[in-house]
């Protein structure tokens, strides 16, 4: 009898013991989450906004100038792997649950001379810089000087494609390396947070220190372009 209510009460226990399956690690962000949700009142996060095409595309900007917006060069490019029209593209500031600070539309915009639309590119070079048809009088963030640390504390955030309402946010991540303006990074962000910025505080003030490009599929570590070759771009304006 003893035997029989041992193996009766291993039947019954069987199934709560069962492990549940783990869901797959987002890509960019890995099986620990350390993402949290920032308010895009306060600074750094209120010169972030969605950069949006008519096509359906959506990814993160930095207001850097009143009339210019940093993002990533491949936020661009539709599906036929051909750019969109610059006046087909958005920038909608300080996006969070479907409202906005300010609404701006894209006239003009540059790339790097290395991207290539629909091809291979190194993340180097995956940056772009829109021209907005009016200005946004909101706070800009400055394009840090030179080329960035390693093991440089940073933060990234942006609207990614499982929280796309709202910025989420790494705050504790640094720089691994640069090499030929590819910023290597342990940052948590997935798709939706290219374009958004690698943000230091140096000397007290925010600075975008790179353009988030490409993440590993199962750890959160990623590749940014670095700022310099965007510094190059504007000195030559």
């Amino acid at each position: 009898m003893r035997a029989v209510l041992a193996t009766l009460a291993l039947l019954v226990a069987g199934p709560a013991l069962a492990q549940k399956p783990q869901p797959a690690p987002l890509p960019g962000v890995g099986a620990t989450d350390p993402r949290r949700p920032v308010e895009v009142s306060r600074a750094p996060w209120n010169s972030v906004g969605r950069v949006q095409t008519e096509v359906g595309g959506r990814c993160t900007g930095t207001l850097i100038a009143p009339r210019l917006v940093l993002t990533a060069a491949h936020c661009l490019v539709a599906r036929t792997g051909k750019l969109v029209q610059p006046g087909s593209v958005h920038f909608l500031l300080g996006y969070h649950q479907g409202r906005f600070a300010a609404h701006a539309r894209v006239v003009d915009f540059a790339l790097d001379e290395g991207f290539v639309p629909g091809g291979p590119f190194p993340a180097g070079a995956d940056w772009a810089v829109l021209v907005l048809d009016a200005p946004l009088r909101a706070p800009v963030l400055p394009l840090h000087p030179g080329a960035p640390p390693e093991r440089t504390p940073l933060m990234l955030g942006g609207y990614q494609a499982d929280r796309p309402e709202q910025i989420m946010a790494d705050t504790g991540c640094r720089i691994l390396g640069t090499v030929r303006g590819t910023i290597t990074h342990d940052c948590a962000g997935t798709r939706g947070a290219s374009g958004g910025p690698l943000l230091a505080e140096i000397g007290g003030r925010w600075q975008v220190m790179g353009v988030a490009s490409r993440v590993r599929r199962d750890m959160a570590l990623g590749e940014a372009a670095s700022t310099a070759g965007v510094q190059r771009f504007l000195a030559r304006q």
